[in-house]
């Protein structure tokens, strides 16, 4: 089977979640870890601002990605700084500059660094890599880039057509609790509109909350 890698598209950090977490008077572990500590991972600060939706992308890419290796299996795209591991630590000031910069394909403030890196990523991964979106691909502002770079390669799963956010983050959580990865298709040629699914299943307590911890590699093991 040829080697995947994931993209997440991004959480907005200019929501009513983002104010809520860089207001100076928060006192949670989050805020205060952005606010005056190390700095917290991008993947948990996107899962806060998000809820649902990328809880679920990133579950499902920490159940499904390959093992951690050069070039890494997993990226998030972020408004300015391109394709970003969720492991890299960010702080109030990335937040604030990720806010500050719209995700349009027309922006060269969005578009130059996403192209750089995704072609760079091309490059590094080499030519039998599949790379699978996890977000919309009902616009252009991400397929327009990551289909010039990727071509057929640029893979999503169908299910997601004609889903919302909340109810494709539903999605991802079931398939990583169950351990089913979705199918893929290619985004070239995709229909890329449809009806609305029926509803799923409520998701219970447990999963509404939990993301899966990203796997320990041999070489992180104590």
């Amino acid at each position: 089977m040829p080697r995947r890698i994931f993209l997440l598209s991004p959480a907005s950090c200019s929501g009513e979640r983002a104010r809520l977490l860089l207001r100076e008077a928060a006192r949670f572990d989050l805020a205060l870890r952005l606010r005056e500590g190390a700095g917290a991972p991008l993947g948990d600060v996107f899962a806060f601002l998000s809820g649902l939706y990328f809880r679920g992308k990133l579950a499902y890419a920490r159940r499904f990605a390959p093992p951690a290796s050069d070039p890494p299996s997993t990226f998030v795209i972020t408004s300015r700084d391109g394709l970003v591991p969720p492991e890299s630590v960010v702080r109030v000031a990335d937040l604030r500059r990720f806010a500050r910069v719209q995700i349009d394909a027309a922006n060269p403030r969005f578009r130059r660094p996403f192209l750089r890196d995704a072609q760079d990523l091309a490059e590094r991964a080499g030519p039998e890599t599949e790379v699978v979106l996890l977000g919309s691909i009902a616009t252009g502002k991400y397929v327009d880039v990551l289909l010039r770079v990727f071509g057929r390669r640029l893979l999503f799963p169908p299910e997601f057509v004609g889903r919302g956010d909340m109810s494709r983050g539903g999605l991802l959580l079931r398939s990583a609790r169950a351990g089913r990865e979705l199918v893929y298709a290619s985004v070239e040629g995709a229909v890329r509109h449809g009806p609305r699914p029926p509803k799923l299943p409520r998701l219970t307590k447990l999963t509404k909350l939990t993301v899966p911890p990203r796997p320990v590699t041999a070489d992180e093991a104590p």
